[in-house]
């Protein structure tokens, strides 16, 4: 549990323009227009997450500013990355505050994250973490749903980096 930094003009353009720009030029008519949108956002962020078939039980996500807050319970630590990972990779996120509860009976190793960087790829990541490139697949592996093929990551994107086996 905690709150997770991500680049907020990095990732998954969920919101549409029209979404984006309607705080700012409703702002002078009160903050229930606003709490509308902000309704509206959380709701987008939560049925991406609902999309990418991953499992939590009693799953919230609410938007304070361009943090996500989402609680919950899950069944594994995996699940839980793969939760934060799919809030914070979309524009306009800035951050996750991370509230969700694992189920699991035995804690598992957390995983590290690690924001892609200009010139990045899965394998050239996997070198560096685990010193052989070709274990490029247990990265992509882990990062799926979200990720839908290892040849197509973003600089500012954030992955999941299991611990090594």
């Amino acid at each position: 549990m905690g709150l997770f930094s991500f680049l907020k003009n990095a990732g998954a353009k969920l919101f549409s323009k029209e979404t984006e720009a309607a705080p700012k030029t409703t702002e002078t008519t009160g903050t229930a227009t606003v709490d509308a949108f902000a309704h509206q956002k959380a709701a987008l962020l939560k049925s991406a997450v609902e999309g990418l078939g991953l499992n939590v039980k009693g799953l919230q996500v609410e938007l304070q500013g361009d943090t996500a807050i989402v609680t919950g319970e899950v069944d594994s630590q995996a699940e839980r990355e793969k939760v934060i990972l799919a809030l914070g990779n979309v524009t306009g996120i800035a951050a996750v505050d991370d509230r969700l509860t694992v189920s699991a009976p035995e804690p598992e190793p957390e995983a590290q994250f690690y924001e892609v960087k200009k010139g990045d790829s899965l394998s050239k990541i996997a070198k560096h973490f685990y010193g052989n490139a070709m274990k490029y697949p247990v990265i992509f592996e882990a990062n799926k749903p979200m990720l839908k093929d290892p040849d197509l990551i973003y600089p500012g994107q954030m992955l999941r980096i299991p611990p090594q086996a």
